[in-house]
Order: C-alpha cells, then sequence, then structure tokens
C-alpha cells in the first residue's frame, strides 16, 4: 500500500490501474478511521480491483464555531487501518494540495441541504459537494461508498453525481455499530465515559420508533413524539432534530410511506452526534 500526498501522484497512478483495464473504488474519508470505515473498505476491495481512500479533514465543511482544529487525526493509526482491510493508495493531502488561495468555486445541491443538519450547519454540504466533487475528479472511480450514518450526505451526493453526470456508482453501506448500539463515529472519541453510556439514547429511541412502525403505525407524528420522549428521558441529551423524511429528496412526509428517512440529531455534553434508519414502506 503506498502513501501519497499530491493529486499528481493520484492521477498517475489511476491512470496506470486504467489502462491495465482495474477497476477503481473509492473511499472518501476524514481520517481517525474506525470499523465502520473500515467496512466501506473492504465493500470496495470485494468489488474492485484496487481501492483509493482518501484522507482530508475537509475545512471547509466545518462552520466557524466547529471542531476543525481539534478533529481527531492519526495517519499512522489510519494506515493501519487501510492496510489491514486490502487498500492499495492513501490519498492524505494538505490543504494548500486542495484548495488554492484564490480559489472561489463551489458546489451546491439546492434543496436537499437546507434540511436536517444543513438546517443548523447552513455551509456544511456546500463543504461536503465541493471536496468530493474535487476528489471525484482527482481519483476517477468507477464506484465510491458512503456510509448510511450519514444519511443526508448519501442523498445529497446520490443526487450530485445523478445533475452533473458524474459516470460513477455511489454504493451506500449499513451503519456500523458498537455492542450496545452507538453508531461508531470518529467524534465518539470526544465523549466521557458518562457521555458514552448517555449516548446510547439515540440508538434506543430509534429503536422503539421503528418497532411502531413495524406494528403498523403510519402517523409521522406518534413516531416522532415517542423517539423525543425517549431521548428526552436522557439527562445529558439535548435534541438538535428529530425527522421523518423521504429519503431520495430529504422532504418531509405526514404518512409513512414510500423509502423513509427518520433521523435524529443530539447533543450529548458538547459533542454533536447523529444516527438514523431508513426503511421501505
Amino acid at each position: 500500500m503506498e502513501i501519497v500526498k499530491t493529486i499528481e501522484e493520484v492521477r498517475t497512478t489511476v491512470k496506470k490501474w486504467k489502462i491495465e483495464g482495474k477497476s477503481v473504488g473509492f473511499v472518501p474519508t476524514m481520517g481517525y478511521l474506525h470499523q465502520g470505515h473500515q467496512s466501506l473498505i473492504k465493500r470496495a476491495c470485494q468489488e474492485n480491483e484496487k481501492v483509493v481512500v482518501s484522507i482530508f479533514v475537509n475545512p471547509t465543511q466545518f462552520g466557524p464555531n466547529e471542531d476543525f482544529s481539534s478533529y481527531p487525526r492519526d495517519l499512522d493509526r489510519d494506515s493501519e487501518v487501510c492496510s489491514i482491510a486490502g487498500a492499495d493508495l492513501i490519498f492524505h493531502p494538505e490543504t494548500e494540495e486542495m484548495y488554492d488561495s484564490f480559489a472561489c468555486t463551489y458546489v451546491n445541491v439546492d434543496g436537499l441541504t437546507d434540511k436536517l443538519c444543513g438546517k443548523s450547519r447552513p455551509t456544511h454540504f456546500r463543504g461536503v459537494c465541493t471536496v468530493v466533487s474535487k476528489m471525484f475528479l482527482i481519483v476517477n472511480p468507477d464506484r465510491a461508498y458512503f456510509g448510511q450514518k450519514d444519511a443526508q450526505q448519501l442523498a445529497v451526493i446520490k443526487r450530485m453525481v445523478r445533475d452533473l453526470n458524474f459516470d460513477i456508482e455511489i454504493v451506500g453501506c449499513p451503519i456500523i455499530r458498537e455492542e450496545d448500539g452507538l453508531a461508531k463515529s470518529s467524534r465518539n472519541t470526544y465523549l466521557s465515559v458518562e457521555e458514552r453510556e448517555a449516548a446510547t439514547v439515540l440508538n434506543r429511541a430509534l429503536t422503539q420508533g421503528r418497532v411502531l412502525i413495524s406494528e403498523g403505525e403510519k402517523s409521522v407524528d406518534k413516531v416522532k413524539n415517542l423517539i423525543q420522549r425517549v431521548i428526552e428521558a436522557e439527562p445529558l441529551a439535548r435534541i438538535d432534530y428529530i425527522e421523518v423524511v423521504d429519503f431520495e429528496t430529504i422532504e418531509p412526509i405526514s404518512l409513512l410511506e414510500g423509502t423513509v428517512l427518520v433521523a435524529v440529531a443530539s447533543y450529548i455534553g458538547k459533542t454533536r452526534l447523529i444516527d438514523n434508519f431508513i426503511l421501505k414502506i
């Protein structure tokens, strides 16, 4: 496995693979990799002959008061995860390599990005769509892999790829959880022991909502109210949002039908965590 820092190096390597007729999978990450990322890399290795993983903490998707400077970074640890999972190349650029000092071009996906996480993080998805577009143009993969934990991001990237005619298959992969149900996240490292225990309330609340739907409940309000009651019973939790939307459009729905995304975001102490489930009804 090789680690490179420049766009030219990535393009040279991938062009060689393509000339040899090899398929290329791509897993974009911000590093501090966990089992969720590892599952994406393994899936990419199963479905492609070569796999590129990017490790880049993207400044443009962080708001002014968010955790860009403190976001966890550990390239040695990440390299080991990538190697074990079977990746062939890590792209680990500096910010200056990805963004010219006079850069003024951004990618926006309207509509899908002003709800859920986009409502409280108004510039977040502009940063995500811009960096992912740049990565797609640099790596030129056949397939790219994204986790369902960031379900809104997955929906946004799928729409962007359709709208901009990227010749890339977007593969969504299941949420990987701890034994107690907490969704794997790099931000879990911010939690104290007490907060870590409290954070399991998100999955518990969603599980109860899912059971209610499986029993035939069609009212969105009843499902949201149940999830809200469970989370509010945890003193360390402060709800950002609880939403039930159409997964493809991220538009709110009043009746549970079609492909539905049930998503929550909550602060546990000072740490903002997200979780969700997707159902076809």
